[in-house]
């Protein structure tokens, strides 16, 4: 049974998800930061050094929401960055908040499937994906979807929660996530589901070496995990 952010309704976790993300757009931002102290940032900019080597010219952001990774993917100076997602409303926020710091020419935001990309084959050098695979509806498809519209060579990097296992760490995160997490969420947000369903995806969601497994059976090769802060957050590295 999928885990879904409105346990109420009869919609697919897809539909849900993009209702989900629609209703917080707004608050999405501030929440993000806040609730992770600013970690969030550090882990992206972590994140996009590991594309550095190869020189990525152009390149995809997957569940782009307001486009904070495809915004820090621009100190790598491609020449083009499409950010794709299934929520107008973070992507609304994102135009905005990318008007306002002259980069709307440099990142274009578009309506976009991760599961069926609007894009053809070998198509872009890298592809980005930050706390956004633990949403994916079928995750195996979205996977081979990132690796079918990769070019040859291309380098895939996912940046996504985790689940802590050693003491005391392993506590405190869970403490946190349900209890002070989704009690903060509701009250900025107004959509106490959106803050549930972060830590009940985040303990549903195969990470470390079941997501390599996941990865390297869709095709991606020289799989990397690199793990972050203790253990809460995981970049997954893989090639075409």
């Amino acid at each position: 049974m999928a885990v879904v952010p409105y346990k109420d309704q009869n919609e697919n976790k897809k539909s849900q998800v993009a209702q989900m993300f629609n209703n917080i757009a707004g608050k999405y931002d501030f929440l993000n930061h806040f609730l992770s102290a600013g970690i969030d940032i550090i882990w992206r900019k972590k994140a996009v050094k590991l594309l550095a080597p190869s020189n990525p010219k152009i390149m995809l952001d997957i569940a782009t929401g307001t486009g904070d990774f495809a915004i820090e993917a621009l100190s790598l100076n491609p020449d083009n960055i499409i950010g794709v997602d299934i929520s107008e409303g973070m992507m609304a926020v994102g135009r905005e908040k990318l008007k306002r710091r002259g980069l709307d020419k440099k990142i274009e935001l578009l309506y976009g499937d991760s599961e069926d990309l609007p894009f053809e084959d070998n198509t872009f050098d890298a592809i980005t994906v930050a706390f956004g695979v633990r949403n994916f509806e079928n995750l195996p498809k979205g996977l081979s979807e990132m690796y079918r519209v990769l070019k040859p060579g291309g380098t895939a990097v996912v940046l996504e929660f985790s689940k802590p296992k050693a003491f005391p760490m392993k506590q405190l995160y869970q403490f946190y996530f349900k209890n002070i997490l989704p009690v903060v969420g509701k009250f900025v947000s107004k959509d106490r589901a959106a803050y549930t369903y972060l830590p009940e995806s985040v303990q549903a969601f195969p990470d470390g070496q079941e997501f390599i497994n996941i990865y390297q059976q869709v095709g991606f090769k020289s799989t990397k995990w690199h793990s972050l802060t203790f253990g809460i957050s995981s970049i997954y590295t893989g090639k075409k």
